[in-house]
């Protein structure tokens, strides 16, 4: 079994002065990336390793919700996942170390979305259509997807494989 972990980063400045890649979050960016490693931490969904953008969004988000959790796992930051497509990162993870049993990757959109959309099988119950139809709606900044793939390897990850067992916004922590 492997578990996913597909974490948009959280809300950042709208510019920078020194372009998209420089961008930092805002302050309740970095309240919401603490809530979510909290999340993450109190419901026992610590990762073995991390794949991460190296944008500073990214890594800032990485950074405070590492701070959060029990340890800080192994954090691979990569600069293909900069702005990356769907096809891009589900390459990336299905190169991940297969020791990793359970990998979060943070990433920026369209292309987180769109690979949450597409790695969901058809939901089987209630709850997991809600959380699909959530996913599809929008896939704010901070926004957490939890996959499950029946799977021993990354390297067998598939579209339309992943058991979607979460999808949480920070505002939902937050309400």
């Amino acid at each position: 079994m492997k578990r996913l972990f597909l974490l948009r980063h959280a809300k950042t400045v709208q510019e920078s002065g020194e372009g998209d890649h420089a961008r930092v979050l805002t302050v309740r960016g970095r309240g919401d990336a603490g809530l979510i490693g909290r999340y993450i931490d109190t419901h026992g969904y610590l990762p073995d390793a991390v794949l991460c953008s190296t944008s500073a969004r990214t890594r800032e988000t990485c950074d405070i919700l590492s701070g959060e959790l029990a340890r800080a796992p192994a954090t691979d930051f990569t600069r293909g996942l900069y702005l990356a497509s769907a096809k891009k990162m589900l390459s990336l993870i299905q190169d991940a170390p297969a020791a990793a049993n359970s990998l979060l990757v943070i990433a920026h959109n369209p292309g987180t979305e769109e690979l949450a959309a597409n790695l969901a099988r058809k939901p089987k119950s209630d709850a997991e259509m809600e959380k699909s139809e959530q996913l599809k709606n929008k896939y704010s900044t901070g926004a957490l997807a939890v996959f499950d793939f029946d799977r021993k390897s990354w390297k067998n990850v598939g579209l339309g494989e992943g058991i979607l067992l979460e999808f949480v916004r920070p505002k939902d922590l937050r309400d």
